[in-house]
């Protein structure tokens, strides 16, 4: 049976994530491609597979559940978890290769034993090997104050777990060199205090997108860059550091065209009124899709290169474009995000005029609109 009916897409170019994958790989280190939250919005199968071939080792997640998604896709990269595992899923996450991300005693404590059964059941050997976040002023999670680090390492290896990995997370790093510069200085005083124990991670890793694009003294053994995979820097002034191909576009097609006069006001409230004649054009998506309802009054489309702006309050299935003079036919595409003719209409638009953020943007779209893949 078909299942889509409605033109209503996002299309996904997996070379845009190659590409971008290959120009933020620093030479002298490797690359982790965040891929949580469906890989923002674009599919995280399809994504990290893409990331891979582009050079991308590892993977990073939020959720047990999205490990296991790439897993039963046969995705055999690292794989690492970016926090905790929830109490009761260390088992099931070890099982299937996770790395863990630990920053509590409990957390330790939990993973070790997971690993402890396993090894008995004769399913795992050797050490588990975990990385461990530290707290250098993001202040989310992690080991904190970062003064007790070496005594967690300490207490996680008497556990029997083996420190891989340390990392952290930059709270400014597109925007404050002095902040971040702050967190680094920290951060490699800390790897310098645990070699002097005896605890040396192969791998350190701090940089996210604007470290990975601004600062190369953050690179250390992994960059870690999450929206720039996708072809959005963190802030506008990264993106002149890096080539870099939004990955994703958000189309849909004219559904109803009507002639109004002047005077006559549109959509819910009725809070839109016509000043002259117009031709308004229905287009079936809706904040149900992701196309959130904070944008109407501000937000515009795409049809036929020009812009046009959405006229009224955004409904759950539908919105409406004010065309003004221009007779719009039923069929025409409407591009919602991405370029047409002359014209484009950006992921940061939409965050603009939604007072959000692109992640937020991205992440929004919802399971309802169909992601279809270019260059898979």
């Amino acid at each position: 049976m078909r299942t889509q009916y409605r033109p209503t897409t996002a299309v996904v170019d997996l070379e845009a994530i190659r590409h971008n994958a290959g120009q933020l790989k620093p030479s002298s280190a490797e690359l982790l491609a965040v891929v949580k939250a469906n890989g923002y919005g674009h599919g995280d199968v399809a994504v990290a597979r893409a990331a891979l071939e582009g050079g991308a080792t590892w993977i990073g997640v939020a959720l047990v559940e999205e490990g296991a998604r790439l897993r039963e896709a046969g995705i055999d990269a690292p794989i690492l978890m970016l926090s905790q595992f929830p109490p009761g899923s260390e088992r099931d996450a070890l099982g299937i290769g996770l790395t863990p991300t630990v920053y509590t005693d409990e957390g330790a404590t939990a993973v070790a034993r997971a690993a402890a059964t396993l090894r008995a059941e004769g399913l795992t050997d050797g050490p588990c090997r975990v990385h461990v976040k530290v707290d250098t002023g993001m202040h989310r999670v992690g080991v904190f104050p970062p003064e007790n680090l070496i005594a967690f390492c300490e207490r996680a290896r008497d556990e029997g777990l083996e420190v891989d990995g340390l990392w952290t997370h930059f709270a400014r790093s597109e925007d404050s060199a002095d902040t971040t510069k702050q967190q680094l200085d920290l951060f490699v005083s800390l790897t310098t205090a645990l070699g002097e124990v005896g605890i040396t991670p192969r791998y350190r890793h701090a940089a996210n997108s604007g470290a990975t694009v601004l600062y190369p003294e953050t690179h250390l053994d992994i960059v870690r860059p999450g929206l720039s995979l996708y072809g959005l820097p963190p802030l506008p002034a990264v993106a002149a550091h890096l080539d870099l191909r939004p990955a994703l576009s958000w189309r849909s097609a004219v559904s109803f065209v009507k002639h109004l006069p002047a005077g006559e006001a549109v959509s819910y409230g009725l809070q839109y009124r016509l000043a002259k004649d117009a031709w308004i054009a229905t287009v079936p998506v809706g904040y149900a899709d992701g196309y959130s309802r904070r944008m109407s009054g501000r937000a515009h489309v795409l049809i036929g290169g020009k812009r046009y702006p959405v006229a009224g309050s955004i409904t759950m299935d539908q919105l409406l474009v004010d065309c003004g003079d221009d007779r719009i036919e039923p069929g025409s595409e409407v591009a919602l995000i991405g370029r047409q003719g002359e014209g484009e209409i950006t992921a940061q638009d939409l965050a603009d005029w939604s007072g959000t953020v692109t992640y937020e943007v991205l992440c929004a779209i919802s399971e309802r609109v169909p992601r279809e893949y270019l260059h898979s």
